[in-house]
């Protein structure tokens, strides 16, 4: 099933319309080799690299997010086990299992040997701070402040270790600035878009009124945009800083504020990136209208091309509130809207590789050979710094490992801190992709043909 048109279901960030079709341009199209038809994902040897210990704790913890009922019911059995065991005994329980499996580590020492291991098999790492707030969590500024200093500790690091020769990491902008305040912009301008300026000149430490924000309002955003701007000047020319999209409810004005950074800090690079979630209908609209104004502004545009993790919550919402769901009816539709913008960027990339980036942030085996094929017709490097490619710490290593091995540039997402820090995190995004958790079979079946491998190994040589 597929959708003849993506009409959109938010009013759109800055109103622009892109009148017509986008002209197509003849490329010069190189001869593909034959890796495009040969880059399959099926060879168990990806995971030769994992130590016992690693392949048995991947299997266990496969095994486990493969049923439901534990997926869905994650955070209150966790809830319970901390409270039966207590918070030492909890933190031996999981530190070993679900969290050395999908975080690198608590202090710098732990996480430079995660990054170290990763650099050896030709990964990068995306840190990624795992902070976050959703409707009626803000905690008020000093929390906001502090979440900024993690924030500028992570471009720290990711700058002064060498585990990457292009460092990037993720940014969620409800960390610093609060969830409500960034619901009542996307309303506000859905009716009146704000000046790209009037934000950059509040970056720059100018004392601006708000249209439609009280007096509070106005200082909490006034101090939400120094945040920014103070870790967009620590990152510019050394980390890339991906933003996380999150809700509809609070997206456009999540884009407003990333889109001023662009404008500030990507004149001659793309340091500041954002990222489109193509399971809603407007997404193609969206990275559309980011293309014009990123032409029409002058600046670099990146992009964290995903399918997208609130399904669930967002559909619910929708119907909840009497409103159109935001997501495509069904996955294939979401394929489909995720390759054609995939097609999009690419397009850009070939004709002007200074001017865009992309990150393809996929589990999704056929997309990323899409991309593949895609880079091979318009004559784009593997390894040039305009394309990447990207997945979860812990997931589908199969994927990353193969388009490591044949060059291309491939990023983990990396999230590090303490259990108790990287729980709600390790919870949401659980729940969040637990269509991606239940899709995992083939990845253990490759671990357990990797296991199987081994024993009889070591069965014929004892």
């Amino acid at each position: 099933m597929m959708c003849s048109h993506l009409r959109p279901s938010l009013p759109h960030l800055l109103s622009l319309r892109l009148l017509g079709t986008m002209a197509s341009r003849t490329v010069a199209v190189k001869q593909p080799d034959l890796l495009s038809a040969t880059l399959a994902f099926e060879d168990p040897s990806a995971f030769r690299v994992k130590t016992w210990g690693e392949l048995l704790r991947a299997l266990g913890v496969f095994r486990l997010c493969s049923f439901p009922v534990l997926v869905n019911n994650c955070g209150k059995l966790m809830s319970i086990a901390r409270t039966l065991l207590g918070r030492r005994g909890f933190s031996l329980l999981l530190r070993p299992t679900v969290y050395a499996q999908f975080v690198a580590g608590e202090d710098e020492g732990e996480i430079s040997q995660s990054m170290e291991k990763m650099s050896l098999l030709g990964l990068r790492p995306m840190l990624a701070v795992p902070i976050e707030e959703d409707l009626g969590e803000s905690t008020g500024e000093k929390r906001y402040d502090d979440n900024m200093e993690a924030m500028l500790e992570c471009v720290r690091m990711s700058h002064s270790n060498a585990w990457s020769t292009d460092p990037m990491m993720q940014l969620k902008i409800t960390a610093l600035l609060s969830p409500e305040l960034c619901v009542k912009l996307t309303t506000l301008i859905a009716r009146q878009p704000y000046d790209l300026n009037l934000l950059v000149r509040a970056m720059n430490g100018e004392a601006i009124s708000f249209p439609g924000l009280d007096e509070s309002e106005v200082a909490h955003f006034l101090c939400g945009l120094r945040r920014l701007n103070k870790i967009a000047e620590a990152s510019v020319n050394k980390v890339r800083v991906l933003v996380d999209a999150e809700y509809t409810y609070m997206n456009p004005a999540l884009s407003l504020v990333t889109m001023a950074m662009m404008k500030k800090f990507n004149k001659d690079g793309a340091w500041i990136w954002n990222t489109y979630q193509c399971y809603l209908k407007e997404s193609r609209t969206l990275l559309l209208e980011a293309l014009q104004l990123a032409k029409t502004e002058g600046f670099c545009l990146g992009v964290k091309l995903v399918r997208g993790a609130y399904m669930d919550k967002e559909s619910k919402l929708a119907e909840k509130e009497g409103r159109p769901d935001p997501i495509h009816r069904c996955w294939e539709d979401t394929n489909v809207s995720y390759n054609g913008s995939m097609d999009v960027m690419l397009d850009h990339v070939s004709q002007k590789p200074e001017r865009y980036r992309i990150i393809v942030a996929s589990h999704n085996e056929e997309s990323v050979r899409h991309a593949v094929k895609r880079m091979e017709e318009l004559g784009i490097d593997k390894d040039g710094g305009s394309v990447c490619f990207g997945q979860l710490l812990g997931m589908c290593d199969h994927v990353s490992l193969t388009l490591a091995k044949e060059g291309y540039a491939v990023y983990k997402s990396v999230p590090y801190g303490s259990v108790d820090d990287t729980l709600p995190y390790l919870v949401r995004r659980a729940q969040e992709n637990r269509t991606v958790l239940q899709g995992i079979r083939k990845e253990r079946d490759l671990l357990r043909k990797e296991l199987y491998r081994r024993l009889r190994l070591r069965k014929a040589s004892s």
